[in-house]
């Protein structure tokens, strides 16, 4: 597609038609005896989403049957290479128009700001998923990572400075041409800007992990209430930016507080558990939980959500399955809207 004019971004709670989600790739785990557990995360999840809507599990060749073996035959099966398992990051971002007409931006995907040596796999996926259902898409030049971004599907867009304006991505680009960009390929007319992500996030503060619309003019923030924690001043600060925003319809935000779980360590890394990480599916809520010492949060999280949520489902799955390897529910999915072609 030579330009998305008309295209805009559906918030992540419009129906859809199925989700993406991409099989571990044991050599790229930051703890690679980690596999198995991290696996049975993938699993659990992908059957949990696998209960509301169609869910595709993209496979290398070499783990194709043990994908099978462990999420089962209701789950679509899909070979394309990769390097790495967040579809979040690595995927497509689908668009529609007014026609209900899809189409879909292929990002260009770096391994968040050249972290990681092997990337190229992972930056041809989106394209050959695209290709292979047949979906027109444009070729943005923005380096971006589909959970460095938050979209009402009502024109507003919530970020982190902190990421989006890091120059480990597109350090020829102002604020002002990332969101040049982001307008034209999403239909954006107002940006929230945040300061930072969570602590110890190594996407640089993917605003996954601290703050979500729940529906226009209403944000869900994870908040910390610890001042001796990092996240405190954090949290704290971001607070503060929301409470001084507004959406691109002019209306002050309606501020749902979270509670942060308590800090958890993996080898004297801190590890950014958020419950803000959780996934829209059709009719429900993959919601991450972390049990032990945060049962209460746990519990707390699932109550917010529930009253927040009151016609959805809220299905949790055991969030210590997938943050040992760095993210969570929402940063291994990708949902493609329900479209008139569908």
């Amino acid at each position: 597609m030579h330009s998305l004019k008309n295209y805009y971004m559906p918030a992540e709670w419009a129906e859809h038609e199925r989700t993406f989600i991409e099989w571990p790739v044991k050599p790229s785990l930051i703890w690679p005896d980690n596999y198995a557990q991290v696996c049975s995360g993938y699993a659990e999840t992908a059957r949990a989403i696998a209960s509301f809507e169609t869910v595709t599990m993209i496979v290398n060749e070499n783990t194709a049957a043990e994908a099978k073996g462990l999420c089962g035959e209701a789950i679509e099966y899909l070979t394309i290479p990769h390097n790495d398992a967040w579809c979040r990051d690595n995927g497509p971002t689908f668009v529609l128009n007014k026609a209900g007409q899809l189409a879909a931006v292929n990002w260009q995907f770096n391994a968040w700001g050249e972290k990681f040596a092997r990337f190229e796999l992972d930056n041809q996926v989106a394209p050959s998923l695209l290709e292979f259902y047949q979906i027109s898409y444009y070729n943005a030049s923005l380096i971006l990572e589909g959970g460095s971004i938050h979209v009402d599907g009502e024109g507003t867009l919530m970020t982190t400075r902190e990421c989006l304006l890091n120059k480990n991505r597109n350090p020829h680009l102002s604020k002002d041409q990332i969101e040049d960009e982001l307008r034209s390929c999403l239909g954006i007319a107002n940006f929230i800007w945040l300061e930072r992500g969570l602590f110890g996030d190594e996407t640089d503060g993917h605003v996954d992990n601290a703050a979500c619309f729940a529906q226009p003019g209403v944000v869900l923030i994870q908040v910390c209430y610890d001042s001796n924690d990092p996240n405190y001043a954090l949290t704290h600060e971001n607070l503060e930016i929301l409470k001084a925003s507004r959406d691109a319809s002019g209306r002050i935000l309606e501020i749902i507080e979270v509670p942060q779980p308590p800090a958890r360590y993996y080898q004297n890394e801190r590890l950014t558990l958020s419950y803000l990480n959780f996934y829209f599916v059709n009719g429900g809520i993959i919601l991450p939980v972390f049990g032990g010492d945060a049962e209460q949060t746990d519990k707390r999280a699932s109550e917010i959500l529930h009253n927040v949520f009151p016609a959805r489902q809220i299905l949790s799955v055991d969030g210590m399955n997938l943050i040992n390897e760095g993210g969570n529910v929402h940063c291994i999915t990708q949902q493609m809207p329900k479209s008139r072609r569908s």
